[in-house]
């Protein structure tokens, strides 16, 4: 049973005895904070640290589903039009969405509602050559298959069945890069170029400009997302909400995960919004339960978030069955889909998972992979247009 001391020991702040004030002398926030603290040690008694976080998964996850459903947020449309040359609706949706994103998640770190040091992102060994060379690959992949991780599970939602098979293969070769037959090969590419965890991998750390910082960036860029969504879809509320909301899922997942980590026994990842790891547990749980990892965050995000972006395409009459015609070519889907599950785990995540929620975080390795990503989508678009292929 969790004693009732530990439950003024959280992580997160400063922590408060009995009878005492918090920093700013409001001895009732003081209060308020150890209740919040006792009713989630009581929630983990009585549901156990796992089931809670499959739960927190799941409540993350179907937000973000119909939220990125009915935004219509998709990175791929997005850098497809940077390579045309223009910042479109597509990007100004994903601009809004991204930087909403930073400015959450900012604000959690400033608060200190998460401790984003002890993320993977930051704290253990990194690789240099896996961020860049899985971002290239998942870039190109995504090209290839028209969506990347996030965006299939959307689509499938929708009734495109193209987008289940490259959803399937997508999970089939992140298992493979994990613990598979392309295992060699990843841990060979991210061997190339290391780099040690801490304050190495921490892009405010390593400019100096900590905290206040970052949330002054992750502002400004929020301000601009603001500005071009404005100018470029004017008058359109509902999808500036889609896109806001599909961004603070992100921080929610972060927040969820750091509070139930600061209250639990046992040790607990805080992780938020990624879709790489995700797809390959919710495979393994489907081919053997008994091997599969036990539950947590992931295990209920990805199939809320189908169920999310299934409620969103009905609410939108946007459900319908598609299969693949003459210009959907099944080998780019199959190949697309394998170049993104090797990238993806090089990387330590998709677009999502290492651009969004990595870089939320402003880890140096996941700005690399989504610059990474980009160049791959660029080099593949030019392929593609140069051999008359559909994008």
């Amino acid at each position: 049973m969790r004693l009732t001391a530990l439950a003024n020991t959280s992580s997160i702040g400063p922590k408060v005895e009995d009878g005492a004030t918090c920093p700013d002398g409001d001895g009732a926030t003081g209060d308020v904070h150890k209740e919040r603290a006792l009713d989630l040690t009581g929630v983990l008694e009585t549901w156990g640290d796992s089931l809670v976080l499959a739960m927190a998964g799941a409540l993350v996850g179907l937000v973000f589903g119909v939220a990125a459903q009915r935004s219509r947020f998709c990175t791929r449309a997005a850098f497809v039009e940077t390579c045309q040359g223009r910042l479109g609706d597509r990007f100004a949706v994903w601009w809004l969405g991204f930087s909403a994103c930073l400015l959450g998640v900012q604000t959690l770190v400033f608060a200190g509602g998460l401790q984003a040091h002890t993320s993977r992102f930051i704290a253990p060994m990194g690789s240099l050559s896996g961020a860049l060379i899985g971002g290239l690959l998942f870039g190109a992949g995504m090209i290839m298959t028209r969506g990347c991780a996030g965006r299939l599970l959307i689509l499938s939602a929708s009734g495109n069945l193209r987008a289940w098979i490259a959803a399937l293969v997508f999970a089939v070769a992140v298992q493979a890069s994990i613990g598979g037959w392309l295992a060699p090969a990843r841990l060979t590419l991210m061997s190339w170029w290391q780099i040690d965890g801490g304050a190495g991998r921490d892009l405010l750390q390593i400019t100096g400009i900590g905290r206040h910082g970052g949330l002054a960036l992750a502002a400004v860029a929020f301000a601009s997302g603001l500005w071009l969504f404005a100018r470029t879809l004017p008058g359109r509320l509902a999808l500036a909400l889609g896109a806001i909301t599909t961004g603070l899922c992100i921080a929610a997942g972060w927040g969820l995960t750091q509070a139930i980590a600061s209250q639990s026994f046992e040790a607990v990842q805080i992780q938020s919004v990624s879709f790489s790891s995700a797809s390959a547990e919710f495979l393994m749980r489907i081919l053997s339960t008994g091997t599969a990892p036990r539950f947590g965050f992931d295990a209920g995000l990805l199939p809320a978030t189908l169920v999310g972006a299934w409620v969103g395409a009905l609410i939108g009459g946007d459900f319908q069955w598609q299969g693949f015609t003459a210009e959907n070519k099944l080998g780019h889907y199959l190949m697309g889909a394998l170049l993104m599950g090797l990238g993806a785990v090089l990387a330590g995540g998709c677009t999502v998972g290492a651009g969004m929620s990595g870089g939320s975080v402003f880890a140096l390795t996941a700005w690399l992979t989504l610059i990474a990503i980009w160049l791959g989508a660029a080099m593949a678009w030019r392929l593609h247009q140069a051999m008359d292929w559909p994008v």
